[in-house]
């Protein structure tokens, strides 16, 4: 005689002695929502923070690719790389919080 019930590890199945714990079907299902999550909260945070840029860009009044790239101003371009870790570390916070 084989007994089939749902437990907290999944479906165990018993025939006499033995004892077989199959996988449930919802554990793929919630997989993949939480990939699916993780996905749109990662593209989400990408987009915030390359806007973050973009405002950054705005409200200084000189352009900071050219002072980066063509003047290769090496101080103009630590601030803005610590600025871009500040709001990344930002929208991760509020991603996880």
């Amino acid at each position: 005689m084989l007994n089939v019930f749902s437990g907290m590890m999944g479906l165990v199945a018993l025939s006499g002695q033995e004892a077989v714990t199959l996988a449930m079907p919802g554990d793929f299902a919630i997989l993949l929502g939480h990939l699916l999550a993780a996905t749109v909260f990662a593209v989400l945070g990408i987009v915030v923070l390359f806007l973050a840029i973009l405002l950054m860009d705005k409200v200084t009044p000189f352009s900071i690719a050219k002072e980066v790239i063509e003047e290769h101003n090496q101080a103009l371009a630590t601030i803005v790389g610590a600025v871009v870790v500040g709001i990344a570390v930002i929208i991760a916070s509020a991603i996880l919080g």
